[in-house]
Protein backbone atom coordinates (compact mmCIF):
# COMPACT_ATOMS: atom_id res chain seq x y z
CA UNK A 1 0.00 0.00 0.00
CA UNK A 2 1.47 3.34 -0.98
CA UNK A 3 1.50 6.32 1.37
CA UNK A 4 -0.04 9.47 -0.12
CA UNK A 5 -0.34 13.05 1.12
CA UNK A 6 -3.62 14.92 0.69
CA UNK A 7 -5.18 18.32 1.46
CA UNK A 8 -8.88 18.41 2.20
CA UNK A 9 -10.68 20.93 -0.02
CA UNK A 10 -13.43 21.33 2.59
CA UNK A 11 -11.40 22.10 5.74
CA UNK A 12 -7.79 22.54 4.43
CA UNK A 13 -6.48 19.73 6.70
CA UNK A 14 -3.29 18.11 5.33
CA UNK A 15 -2.68 14.45 6.12
CA UNK A 16 -0.98 11.24 4.99
CA UNK A 17 -2.80 7.99 4.45
CA UNK A 18 -2.03 4.47 3.21
CA UNK A 19 -4.30 3.84 0.24
CA UNK A 20 -5.18 0.57 -1.48
CA UNK A 21 -6.04 0.74 -5.18
CA UNK A 22 -9.76 0.24 -4.57
CA UNK A 23 -10.08 2.65 -1.62
CA UNK A 24 -11.18 6.29 -1.72
CA UNK A 25 -9.59 8.16 1.21
CA UNK A 26 -11.49 10.61 3.40
CA UNK A 27 -10.33 13.50 5.57
CA UNK A 28 -9.70 12.38 9.16
CA UNK A 29 -10.96 15.75 10.47
CA UNK A 30 -14.23 16.33 8.56
CA UNK A 31 -14.61 13.03 6.62
CA UNK A 32 -14.92 14.81 3.26
CA UNK A 33 -13.76 12.89 0.19
CA UNK A 34 -13.04 16.10 -1.77
CA UNK A 35 -9.27 15.84 -1.56
CA UNK A 36 -6.31 17.26 -3.43
CA UNK A 37 -3.38 14.87 -3.81
CA UNK A 38 -0.12 16.59 -2.86
CA UNK A 39 3.30 15.94 -4.34
CA UNK A 40 5.44 14.19 -1.75
CA UNK A 41 9.12 14.98 -1.40
CA UNK A 42 10.93 11.72 -0.78
CA UNK A 43 13.90 12.04 1.54
CA UNK A 44 17.14 10.21 0.97
CA UNK A 45 19.67 9.47 3.69
CA UNK A 46 23.36 9.73 2.87
CA UNK A 47 26.33 8.67 4.97
CA UNK A 48 27.38 11.20 7.57
CA UNK A 49 23.83 11.81 8.75
CA UNK A 50 22.86 14.34 6.08
CA UNK A 51 19.33 14.34 4.76
CA UNK A 52 18.55 15.39 1.19
CA UNK A 53 15.28 15.70 -0.67
CA UNK A 54 15.09 13.92 -4.02
CA UNK A 55 12.62 16.60 -5.11
CA UNK A 56 15.04 19.53 -4.81
CA UNK A 57 15.64 21.54 -7.98
CA UNK A 58 19.16 22.18 -9.28
CA UNK A 59 21.11 24.83 -7.37
CA UNK A 60 20.73 27.39 -10.19
CA UNK A 61 16.90 27.05 -10.29
CA UNK A 62 14.51 29.13 -8.16
CA UNK A 63 13.04 27.47 -5.03
CA UNK A 64 10.31 24.99 -5.99
CA UNK A 65 7.90 25.55 -3.09
CA UNK A 66 7.58 27.02 0.41
CA UNK A 67 9.05 23.76 1.77
CA UNK A 68 11.96 23.67 -0.67
CA UNK A 69 15.15 22.29 0.86
CA UNK A 70 17.10 25.32 -0.40
CA UNK A 71 15.06 27.98 1.41
CA UNK A 72 16.63 29.54 4.52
Amino acid sequence: MPLFEYRCQACEQEFEVLVRASEKPACPKCESTKLEKLISAHAAHVSGGLSMSAACPPSDAPPCSPTCCRLP
